[in-house]
C-alpha cells in the first residue's frame, strides 16, 4: 500500500477538522449544560410548588378544623335557644298566663306545649309553642327569645295556616282562634305591628309574664 507524503495543506486541512470537531463537542457540551441547568430550574420550581401545595393543604384542614369547631358551637347555641324558650314557656305558665288571658275575658281553662299540625295535601305544617284553649276558644302563642317584626309576621301566616288545617280536619269547625307572640326580649315595633295586627303580646315581668296593655282601638283578629 502506497502512502501518500503529508503536505503543509493536508495538515492544515486536518487541523481544521479536528478544530471543528472539538467546537462541536464545547457546543454540545454547553448545550447539555443549559439543559441541565433548565432542569434543575424546574425541579426547583416543581418543588416549590409541592411545598405551595402542601401550604395550601394545611391552610384547608385548619380552616376545616374552625368550620368544624364553629359548626359545634352553632349546634351548642340552637340547643340553648330551644332549652331557653322552653324555659320561657315554662315561666308564661307558672306565671299564671291562663288567668291574664281568663282577665280579658277568654274562658280557657288548659294548655298544650309544643303542638305540631300537618296536612300533606294542602301542603301545610307548622308547630305551636304554646297553646291555651277550650271548648270554643284557643289561643296560639309564639314564643320568641327576642321578638321582631318578622316573627310577627310569621305568626300571622301560621294562625292561617293552622285555620286552613282545622277547616280540612274538622269542616265546619266553630272553636275561634286567636293569635300572641311572647318574647323574653321584644323590641317596640314588634309592639306595634303585632297590635295594628289583631295579636296581643305577652312580656316578662316581676310577677312572671304580663299581657302588654293593648291600645284603645285594638280589635283581637280571630281566624
Amino acid at each position: 500500500m502506497s502512502t501518500q507524503p503529508l503536505t503543509f495543506e493536508g495538515v492544515f486541512e486536518m487541523f481544521q477538522e479536528v478544530k471543528t470537531m472539538i467546537q462541536e463537542t464545547s457546543k454540545q457540551i454547553r448545550e447539555n449544560a443549559e439543559q441541565m441547568k433548565e432542569t434543575d430550574r424546574k425541579i426547583q420550581e416543581n418543588a416549590e410548588q409541592m411545598k405551595e401545595t402542601d401550604r395550601k393543604i394545611q391552610e384547608v384542614a385548619e380552616q376545616q378544623a374552625k368550620t368544624d369547631l364553629q359548626i359545634e358551637k352553632t349546634n351548642q347555641n340552637v340547643g340553648a335557644l330551644g332549652s331557653r324558650i322552653g324555659d320561657i314557656i315554662e315561666h308564661m305558665v307558672g306565671g299564671r298566663i291562663l288567668d291574664k288571658f281568663q282577665a280579658l275575658g277568654y274562658e280557657v281553662d288548659d294548655y298544650t306545649r309544643s303542638h305540631t299540625f300537618r296536612n300533606k295535601k294542602l301542603g301545610i305544617k307548622g308547630e305551636i309553642d304554646l297553646m291555651l284553649h277550650d271548648d270554643d276558644v284557643a289561643i296560639l302563642i309564639e314564643v320568641k327569645t327576642t321578638l321582631e317584626i318578622a316573627d310577627v309576621r310569621q305568626h300571622l301566616e301560621r294562625m292561617e295556616k293552622y285555620r286552613r288545617f282545622i277547616n280540612a280536619w274538622i269542616p265546619g269547625c266553630p272553636v275561634r282562634y286567636v293569635g300572641a307572640v311572647a318574647g323574653a326580649v321584644v323590641k317596640d315595633d314588634a309592639v306595634d305591628f303585632a297590635h295594628a295586627n289583631g295579636l296581643y303580646i305577652i312580656v316578662q315581668s316581676g310577677e312572671g309574664v304580663d299581657i302588654v296593655p293593648v291600645p284603645e282601638n285594638f280589635q283581637a283578629k280571630e281566624w
